[in-house]
């Protein structure tokens, strides 16, 4: 029991991460990571939401018809992620803005319908916790990555503090512009995609 938890929690961070693995989250991957900051907050969201919805659907998996499943499911997330919307509203209302309709979207991110029908709806509460904080922290961990790098040489911050220092910018070091772009998230995403293949060559397609 202990080893399936560790790996419902573990092999999602990177083995089997959602985003460079199952490709999935894509789009919020590639909409949130121009800065870190929003990055951190929709990479936590998913993770709570994630998480809660697969107990709250694991605990009503015995009581939900076959035919209605699926709007049970969208019913409970889109619960989760309007409660979520209104906390980062009241608490965190420039973050709120920054993401804009994205909060909105997590209804729809494929992760969290993945979860809950492949997990959720066949595993006890506890497991499928674990699962969705496994899931989310590795969705969340990517778009990380992504955004310190494009933050970083994009504008020379990171999370609103100056990194590269002015000595840089009086030698010729000019910020990359096109890293504040969606198609180098894109090609960011792809590049972790390369890594992790590379490394796990069970992964590459024959």
């Amino acid at each position: 029991m202990a080893n399936k938890n560790n790996e419902a929690l573990k092999q999602p961070l990177w083995l089997n991460n959602p985003v460079v693995v199952q490709i999935l989250g894509i789009c919020s991957a590639l909409a949130v990571t121009a800065k870190l900051e929003p990055a951190i907050v929709m990479g936590l969201s998913v993770t709570i939401i994630v998480a809660m919805s697969n107990v709250i659907i694991s605990l009503l998996r015995n009581t939900i018809p076959n035919r209605i499943r699926i709007i049970v499911q969208l019913v409970v997330v889109a619960a989760l992620v309007t409660i979520v919307s209104e906390i980062l509203k009241a608490f965190a209302y420039d973050v709120s803005v920054q993401l804009s309709v994205y909060i909105g979207l997590i209804i729809t991110n494929c992760i969290l319908m993945g979860r809950l029908e492949a997990f959720a709806m066949q595993n006890k509460p506890w497991d499928s916790f674990l699962d969705g904080i496994g899931n989310g922290l590795g969705y969340a961990l990517i778009l990380v990555i992504v955004a310190f790098v494009r933050e970083l040489l994009g504008s020379g911050e990171l999370m609103g503090f100056k990194i590269i220092p002015d000595w840089c910018y009086a030698h010729g070091y000019m910020n990359n512009g096109l890293m504040l772009m969606p198609p180098m998230a894109l090609i960011l995403v792809g590049c972790i995609i390369w890594y992790h293949r590379a490394k796990n060559p069970d992964l590459q397609e024959k």
